[in-house]
């Protein structure tokens, strides 16, 4: 249902390194670039995200309450995009780890804008 997500930046350069990064962990990488936005995913895939400056020139703010999650293969990613966002400037937010009995298993953090995201699997 969901094809992709937008999330705001206030340094579009900063946040590409960052979602090149995450992207290519996850075995993808940029689908459309133009001025002033980017886009990561794979065409006729799962959803994407994209980055973008916001349209009406105000400054990019964090909605409360929301959350992108990325689907991981297994607990070794959920750890090493851990890993990686951290090294990348990313704030914990909940380190990887089990949550509830379910088996899911997620680890939460925050883009260096302040999205917040989280790596999981289900068990």
């Amino acid at each position: 249902m969901i094809g992709y997500v937008t999330l705001g930046t206030n340094d579009l350069d900063r946040a590409a390194k960052f979602y090149d990064a995450i992207a290519a962990e996850l075995g993808t990488k940029r689908m459309m670039e133009w001025p002033g936005a980017i886009a990561w995913g794979t065409p006729g895939g799962g959803a994407g995200i994209g980055l973008t400056k916001p349209f009406n020139g105000e400054a990019a703010t964090v909605g409360n309450g929301t959350m992108v999650a990325l689907e991981c293969k297994d607990q070794a990613q959920v750890q090493r995009l851990y890993d990686l966002a951290m090294s990348m400037g990313a704030k914990c937010e909940g380190p990887p780890g089990a949550r509830g009995d379910g088996g899911f298993y997620a680890a939460y953090f925050r883009d260096p804008d302040g999205n917040k995201l989280n790596a999981f699997i289900m068990g």
